[in-house]
């Protein structure tokens, strides 16, 4: 169960009381991302996110910030993607009075000191270092680049380092003035504290809040006609490949549909992709499948660590699966898929955090929240035939793209992404 108030300002808030539980969590969700930004603002999103946390007028440092909440043995962090920008905070239910204090401080009154600014530069420029020395992160940037080439969903989230380098401090008071305002953010409250309660605090700490006219995300561009295949040659042990089809939005009913394909195929050891990759070929240690859906497009993704003289033949064999998975699902296999899916997703709900960015994710992006129980409705509700149905639309040649890294000639490749 969950409830929700909207505050004057335009702040919506969501809350589910979990009484059996000692722990606290909030999430505070922004409309802000790589989906907002122009090609010269690329990563502004992620940089602002950072100095969040660098000090602010209640407490100046970025120690002063840290202590606050590690000293109740809290946990306080932030992340950035391409839809939203998230803060969370996990507290003993005492200390939420704290937490919210942290967190409205942080996104109301960060200092974004010039000298934190130039520091926090250079950490950012090593972070996005450290994704292109790192072949299985940056096969997953170079899949981004194929599937969605020169728009906002195709860039990393960091940006790069000529973006980098190049915003200014009023650059980011700019963005930050327009995206940061009670009408494009969410709060979300999990945990053994009632509805009324966290109004409260919330209303105290963010009801000053403005609104304002802010920047909307950037829809995808474009129809794929044809296949699509990037590699990056680099001198490592192994290839790091993604395969990769676009997949459905958070919009579409049958995304249900394809988290249990997606299960069915690549997750866990009992999987399709595991099974036969692995455990028959032997062809990789990793190999697996995931599925991201955005507000208006989405993908299904197969990750596999080979040798680099394995690739065709996995790539190869990977296609196989897919295509295997069009003909047909047996009754046994739909249903065992069906419980991994409930029981993975039964366990999540146990904690705090999940909870709290369950709701919250669903409020910001779809402006509803589905329970629980609706969710176990609609897994139930599928059978073989919407299986069969959504593999056969989305695995289709034109449909296909690769991404790989390692020391493989792009040459060996060739026509071989084809159904």
């Amino acid at each position: 169960m969950h409830k929700k108030t909207t505050l004057d300002n335009g702040l919506r808030i969501v809350t589910a009381s979990i009484p059996h539980v000692h722990s606290v969590s909030i999430g505070v969700i922004v409309g802000a991302g790589s989906r907002y930004e122009s090609p010269g603002q690329a990563g502004i999103s992620h940089f602002i996110e950072h100095l969040c946390f660098k000090g602010a007028k209640k407490r100046p440092t970025s120690k002063d910030i840290s202590e606050a909440i590690e000293g109740v043995g809290g946990v306080l962090n932030g992340g950035t993607d391409k839809e939203l920008t998230i803060y969370w905070c996990k507290v003993a239910q005492p200390h939420f009075p704290i937490a919210i204090d942290v967190l409205a401080d942080m996104l109301s009154h960060s200092r974004f000191e010039p000298e934190e600014i130039e520091k926090e530069r250079q950490v950012i420029t090593e972070e996005i270092n450290m994704s292109f020395d790192s072949p299985q992160y940056r096969v997953d940037l170079l899949l981004d680049e194929v599937m969605w080439p020169d728009q906002p969903l195709g860039r990393d989230v960091a940006g790069s380092k000529a973006t980098v380098a190049r915003m200014t401090r009023k650059d980011m008071l700019r963005y930050l003035k327009r995206q940061y305002v009670a009408n494009n953010a969410v709060v979300s409250v999990a945990g053994d504290i009632t509805h009324r309660e966290i109004v409260a605090g919330l209303e105290k700490g963010f009801g000053h809040w403005r609104q304002a006219a802010r920047q909307e995300w950037v829809p995808v561009n474009g129809r794929q006609r044809r296949p699509r295949m990037k590699v990056e040659e680099r001198d490592t042990e192994q290839a790091h490949l993604c395969l990769a089809v676009p997949g459905l939005s958070l919009r579409d009913p049958d995304r249900f549909t394809l988290d249990l394909l997606s299960a069915m195929l690549g997750e866990g050891m009992s999987s399709r992709l595991f099974l036969e990759i692995r455990e028959k070929k032997g062809l990789a240690y990793a190999i697996s499948s995931c599925v991201d859906h955005f507000l208006d497009t989405g993908a299904l993704t197969v990750y596999a660590g080979v040798d680099p003289r394995q690739v065709p033949a996995t790539v190869t064999a990977i296609l196989s699966e897919l295509s295997r998975i069009k003909e047909g699902v047996p009754e046994p296999e739909l249903r065992k898929t069906k419980e991994y899916c409930k029981g993975r997703m039964l366990l999540r709900m146990e904690d705090t955090r999940s909870v709290s960015s369950w709701i919250g994710g669903q409020e910001f992006l779809l402006g509803h929240i589905l329970s629980i129980e609706q969710v176990i409705a609609r897994i139930e509700a599928i059978g073989a035939g919407d299986i069969m149905r959504v593999a056969r639309d989305l695995f289709r040649s034109e449909k296909l793209n690769l991404a790989v890294v390692g020391p493989v000639d792009e040459g060996s490749l060739s026509g071989l992404l084809h159904f």
